[in-house]
């Protein structure tokens, strides 16, 4: 059975720093994808930030130039350095593993306030 378990949400101030961090256990094999997404109330899940096994990353245009995303694949870990953030980022946060199947975190929540 596999696990994701996520860590570093919190609440900040405008322009504050967060760094979230996601640990998989259990049989994963050859992971392709992993990455984070967003919650907000009332809102969909959207994508945050993508790393691939090779090392192409993606972001939505909303977190360009402020995340950064990066992955360890010996410890099967998935991280998302969070800066200069803004309001509009408070939602639960989830870590997302493609291994032919896809996972997904409990969630962790990142409050940010004006």
């Amino acid at each position: 059975q596999v696990h994701l378990v996520e860590s570093g949400g919190g609440s900040v101030q405008a322009g504050g720093s967060l760094r979230l961090s996601c640990a998989a256990s259990g049989a994963l094999f050859s992971i392709n994808v992993m990455g984070w997404f967003r919650q907000a109330p009332g809102k969909q899940r959207e994508l945050v930030a993508t790393a691939t096994s090779g090392g192409a990353t993606n972001y939505a245009d909303s977190v360009k130039g402020r995340f950064t995303i990066s992955r360890d694949n010996a410890k099967k870990s998935v991280y998302l350095q969070m800066n200069s953030l803004k309001p509009e980022d408070t939602a639960a946060y989830y870590c997302y593993i493609n291994s032919g199947m896809d996972y997904w975190g409990q969630g962790t929540q990142v409050t940010v306030s004006s």
